[in-house]
């Protein structure tokens, strides 16, 4: 600023001494410098991500569709969201930090970033299965009938837990079966071989498997509701130092469930965008949406993040967690890592990772956002 006055004043010198030359009078000088224009800072930007589920396919059509910018716009701060094609390594990317938030199930939520150390918040409870998950036989059509039987299924995963609260529901174990650890991506081809009679898998795979012949599902996610959640976790700490990015998704999240919800031509046509993003089609999509529990009003994920289940249902999964050794070598038993609920904490209070906080849903059912 100091040295454009100084400019100033030299051209004005010189087009004084013009003027008096030509014997013109020179417009008198402004004694002040124009300010320079203040460059207004660059918005703040955080990305999350996610990967293809019946119940996160809104986050890609709320990103191409530009809703999530619409709210991101409102709060002064940018919002990228990315899909990770392999839903493990984007837990894991945002578990190493380069993301803010993901999407995720409440027990990789508890294995993977509250077990590494990353303290994590569930922002948004967005649905649970509810059939979406399923325990299918070849030519058996009761549960009883797994007993002995080798079990392929991606080993410590949601289907994983699935089996083993099927197992507890006939009074067995996993001492009782067989696991094989199996791809998702093999799933369906494993399931056609001979070698294989027993299969726990998710939609879109479990919908495929059962058409096969043969197939029977005998025990699925709706026998235990609410257990399996689906959910955009995002960093606490982030969260905490930066209220607006919980708004931002929150309010893009909602607007989306009401553009979707219902018969109106534009809910059909943003499911038929999101089923064809996932590879099916309208049909496919709404057959998924119907084995799944979508909390499309805030008011009801409030109320589902707010009951006494959730705790106990957190403890189920901590417990199957420890058995299978997935909360760490640090971890002593079951409540090594506290979880927070609006019910009350379970496990270690003085070392909280994981957070069910329904502050945002509740501003979106009140219309505060």
């Amino acid at each position: 600023m100091h040295n454009n006055i100084f400019a100033r004043a030299i051209l004005g010198t010189t087009i004084a001494l013009l003027f008096a030359c030509s014997d013109k009078s020179p417009a008198p000088a402004t004694s002040e410098a124009t300010p320079a224009p203040v460059a207004s800072a660059p918005a703040e930007k955080f990305k999350v991500c996610w990967s293809i589920y019946v119940g996160w396919m809104p986050w890609d059509f709320g990103a191409q569709q530009g809703i999530v910018k619409k709210w991101a716009d409102k709060y002064g701060i940018e919002i990228e969201v990315t899909q990770i094609n392999d839903y493990i390594e984007s837990i894991n990317q945002y578990t190493a930090g380069e993301y803010d938030g993901c999407t995720m199930t409440n027990m990789d939520a508890l294995t993977i970033p509250a077990a590494g150390g990353v303290d994590s918040t569930a922002l948004i409870v967005g649905d649970f299965s509810n059939g979406n998950d399923g325990v299918v036989l070849k030519d058996k059509t009761e549960l009883a009938d797994i007993k002995g039987q080798n079990v392929n299924l991606v080993e410590l995963s949601v289907s994983h837990y699935l089996l083993a609260r099927a197992l507890e529901s006939v009074g067995m174990s996993e001492k009782d079966v067989t696991v094989v650890n199996t791809s998702d991506a093999d799933m369906v081809a494993a399931y056609s071989t001979d070698s294989v009679s027993s299969v726990v898998t998710w939609n879109p795979l479990l919908r495929e498997i059962t058409t096969m012949p043969g197939a029977n599902k005998v025990f699925d996610s709706a026998n235990i509701p609410g257990e399996i959640i689906d959910l955009m976790v995002v960093n606490t700490k982030t969260l905490s130092e930066h209220p607006a990015l919980g708004k931002a998704l929150a309010g893009a999240w909602y607007e989306i469930m009401s553009t979707m919800n219902g018969d109106s031509d534009a809910a059909v046509a943003a499911r038929t965008f999101m089923g064809s993003a996932s590879g099916t089609d309208l049909a496919g999509y709404d057959a998924q949406l119907a084995s799944t529990k979508m909390f499309y009003k805030p008011a009801e994920a409030v109320e589902f993040v707010n009951s006494d289940k959730l705790k106990t249902t957190m403890q189920t999964v901590a417990e199957f967690s420890f058995d299978h050794g997935l909360l760490g070598e640090g971890a002593s038993d079951a409540s090594f890592i506290g979880i927070e609920t609006p019910a009350g904490v379970y496990g270690d209070s003085s070392n909280i990772k994981l957070r069910f906080d329904p502050t945002y849903m509740d501003m979106a059912a009140k219309g505060s956002l």
